[in-house]
């Protein structure tokens, strides 16, 4: 079986620095198809100074997104120009994503929460885009592949997606007059989960909950793909969010990737494959979220499918 084109991509480069030491480890073995970096956290130039050492040593440089994030870390706009987004203190935890979704339903708040938006969207995509650049350079310089064209975009929750942040993304594209190669859209089918009776306990409730959500919202993903000539995808990795383990990857892969062929879509499989320490948990990152998702074991089993996928041939060209 062939599908036309398959991308294993992790999520959260520059969240923390042993989540990027783990990532540049899946890197150099040359399992990863592409990256999201996380432009807004104290520990952005120590990883970026590390992916650049590494890129000499690498098989290929992944492709890198500007990993979007407007619930964690700082405020690159400043919270004095970006209030309703961050804390006095410049962190933007002062809005979670729920607060950011409700902004899309207020009309009284949703001017001003997107002028807003457009200016951190702004900063963070900038800080990503000079940090690519440079890598890029230096991959051409010792002759390493990379076959990155233009910008390349996603977000952490998935917040790009939200009514409010697609607008604000969209008119800043269009002022700053970005070469966008690809904007994820968070399209994941649901029937090929479904129909597997035997696994439904292994996912969690609300996973199923963010699928429907986000396909709800991915329509306007797929127009603005087709109006401006990027590849239309489907995304593998919101239901199983947190639990990408080999074993469901290999019974799911035969139905999921047939779909993908069936719609001409390209099929990109999400993985977190970073573990946060415990030492690292700090302001920047919400205490909850840390013992919920970066700090468990999960991230390991992640990172081992991402080898495991490759090693043994799970995916067809």
């Amino acid at each position: 079986m062939k599908v036309p084109k398959v991308d294993i991509h992790a999520d959260d480069y520059a969240l923390t620095v042993n989540t990027s030491k783990d990532m540049l480890s899946c890197m150099e073995k040359g399992y990863l198809d592409s990256i999201s970096i996380v432009p807004n956290m104290s520990c952005f130039p120590a990883c970026m100074e590390m992916l650049y050492e590494a890129v000499p040593r690498l098989p290929f440089l992944p492709k890198m997104s500007v990993h979007l994030d407007f619930v964690e870390g700082h405020c690159l706009s400043g919270s004095g120009q970006s209030p309703m987004l961050a804390t006095p203190e410049g962190n933007l935890m002062g809005l979670s994503w729920g607060g950011v979704f409700l902004l899309s339903y207020l009309p009284w708040r949703r001017r001003q929460a997107k002028v807003q938006l457009k200016r951190e969207i702004k900063a963070q995509i900038e800080k990503v885009q000079e940090a690519v650049r440079h890598a890029m350079d230096l991959a051409k310089e010792h002759g390493i592949v990379c076959k990155q064209k233009g910008l390349r975009i996603d977000s952490h929750q998935h917040a790009h997606m939200i009514p409010v942040v697609w607008e604000a993304l969209a008119e800043v594209i269009a002022e700053e007059h970005y070469e966008v190669e690809y904007i994820r859209n968070s399209k994941e089918m649901m029937a090929q989960f479904v129909r597997e009776v035997p696994l439904w306990k292994t996912y969690r409730p609300v996973n199923f909950v963010k699928n429907r959500l986000l396909f709800f919202y991915s329509h306007k993903a797929d127009r603005y793909a087709k109006s401006h000539g990027m590849e239309q995808m489907y995304l593998w990795g919101l239901i199983m969010s947190g639990h990408m383990d080999y074993d469901r990857i290999v019974r799911l892969y035969p139905k999921i990737a047939a779909k993908a062929k069936r719609d001409g879509r390209v099929l990109e499989i999400l993985f977190h494959p970073g573990l946060t320490l415990p030492e690292e948990v700090s302001a920047e990152i919400g205490e909850e979220a840390a013992k919920d998702f970066y700090l468990r074991k999960e991230r390991h089993v992640e990172m081992e499918a991402v080898m495991a996928v490759r090693d043994k041939g799970v995916l067809y060209d």
